[in-house]
């Protein structure tokens, strides 16, 4: 949308509102109408509503340190429910067009990177704890030196790093790159499909649904990913009733024989504040944690701007009207995600869909944050869906996430080389931690051997000593006997 429609949604002159709802939310003030509003609403479920089934997937694949999964049908509920309550919370308390749900990206650090290294409860926690710190950085002010301490581009880098993690783990989960056992005496450790080559209806089914998603993305068709899992997913079960498959993997895809069920509750609560400390060395700790801040705090502040400047609604200075109250209830829908086991929710960019729909105030949330409630009594429709059809989501995803890479000064070393290690590490070692502590050091360093030590924020200085011991952590503890 210009500037110019923009500024043209305004009235020239604010109209008192027509009913209490209307004063409340502003409607008409910002050139808004219910209809669009309602409109919009909707557009942002559907465009979002992938998470419903995609949250449940990536969480529901991984183990803990025990070998523990978390169940689909509660995992359902409660992503669910934290969607619910937080962007209808949002609506009320920020008053912005802005859904909240579990995010992608930190859901992947939970499941594949905390999760190994701990109990679910322990791992749940630390995500609890990274809600409260954000919440408190809010409170306190401090979230400006923490935003200002990280340079923009090693930002960029770690969603572009992010990204190419999710779309690996899209392609692995799918079947579609599988790792070559060590008994093969090779050095290559992936290969295409099972053995070198894609067989399978599965795999069909997953190759197919990446065509039809990235058509629909390039088609720019709101709800492209939604359509595509669901799509994909009467295909699978099609298929599935027709062909002798031996194994969809963790989800077969079949009719279920009910459509509606009750929510089922039982990881709500389910976490330990500080469990975790004794599962795992306390540096390790304070890294998955300030990972998780790192992620979850500048992927809210990008989106609420992105999301605030679409709507028309900057202020003359460029500020984002009831920051403060918009940043603190995105903390604390981290919270809520960790004592649910949904893991961090926060602000969704497709929320995007809703402002292109009209949507101009948080009266949409509510449409929103309704339609996930109605949800809440569908599991067993969400659970049918193969990893074959969401995973193309992921690929998806991580396209989108991809995108940021062209903002990043390739030509500038001191920026290029830590950014290409923070992506490269991230898929390669397949941790997020890795890929961040790599880039942060390298930049530490490149700044420090151009003489320009002076420029790298105390901040930063502070964390990559955390990331030098994290690495160096065996040797270490073997100069102390500590085993």
């Amino acid at each position: 949308m210009s500037d110019a429609q923009k500024v043209a949604d305004r009235p020239a002159v604010e109209p008192p509102g027509a009913n209490s709802v209307d004063r409340f939310f502003k409607i008409s003030a910002r050139g808004s109408t219910f209809a669009r509003e309602i409109r919009g609403g909707f557009a942002t479920f559907f465009t979002m509503a992938y998470i419903l089934v995609l949250n449940p997937i990536i969480l529901g694949s991984a183990k803990d340190k025990y070998g523990h999964t978390l169940d689909g049908a509660e995992l359902v509920t409660a992503t669910a429910l934290v969607a619910a309550v937080m962007t209808i919370i949002m609506g009320v308390g920020g008053n912005l067009p802005l859904a909240l749900a579990a995010g992608l990206g930190l859901n992947a650090v939970v499941a594949f990177q905390i999760a190994p290294l701990m109990s679910w409860s322990d791992a749940m926690g630390l995500v609890v704890l990274e809600g409260l710190l954000i919440c408190v950085l809010v409170v306190t002010g401090l979230r400006e030196a923490v935003m200002h301490a990280i340079p923009q581009p090693l930002k960029q880098a770690i969603s572009v790093g992010i990204g190419l993690f999710i779309a690996f783990i899209g392609f692995v989960d799918a079947g579609f790159v599988t790792r070559i056992p060590d008994i093969a005496n090779t050095t290559v450790p992936v290969q295409l499909g099972a053995g070198g080559a894609l067989s399978g209806w599965p795999i069909l089914v997953f190759c197919a649904g990446v065509l039809l998603t990235v058509a629909l993305l390039a088609r720019k068709v709101k709800g492209a990913i939604l359509i595509s899992i669901l799509t994909m997913t009467v295909v699978a079960i099609v298929i599935n009733s027709v062909a002798d498959i031996k194994s969809w993997g963790l989800t077969t895809p079949k009719v279920p024989d009910d459509i509606v069920a009750a929510p089922e509750f039982g990881l709500i609560g389910d976490f330990s504040l500080f469990g975790s400390f004794g599962e795992t060395t306390v540096i390790t700790v304070v890294l998955l944690i300030f990972t998780l801040l790192l992620s979850d705090f500048f992927d809210t502040m990008g989106t609420v701007v992105g999301i605030t400047a679409e709507a028309g609604l900057l202020d003359e200075e460029g500020k984002v009207p009831n920051l403060g109250r918009v940043l603190l209830i995105d903390g604390a829908a981290a919270v809520a995600g960790g004592a649910s086991s949904s893991s961090s929710a926060t602000s969704y960019i497709e929320s995007a869909a809703g402002v292109g729909e009209g949507a101009r105030t948080g009266l949409s949330n509510l449409i929103t944050g309704g339609l996930f409630a109605v949800a809440l009594f569908l599991t067993p429709l969400l659970t049918i869906v193969p990893m074959q059809a969401a995973a193309p989501a992921l690929v998806a995803v991580g396209f989108l996430m991809m995108t940021q890479v062209k903002n990043i000064d390739w030509d500038k070393y001191e920026i290029a080389i830590p950014a290409f290690l923070t992506i490269a590490v991230m898929p390669f070692t397949y941790s997020i931690t890795n890929g961040i502590g790599a880039g942060f050091l390298a930049f530490v360093l490149i700044k420090t051997v151009l003489g320009k030590a002076k420029e790298i924020h105390w901040l930063l200085w502070a964390t990559s000593a955390l990331f030098l011991v994290y690495f160096a952590i065996n040797p270490i503890q073997q100069l102390f006997g500590v085993k």
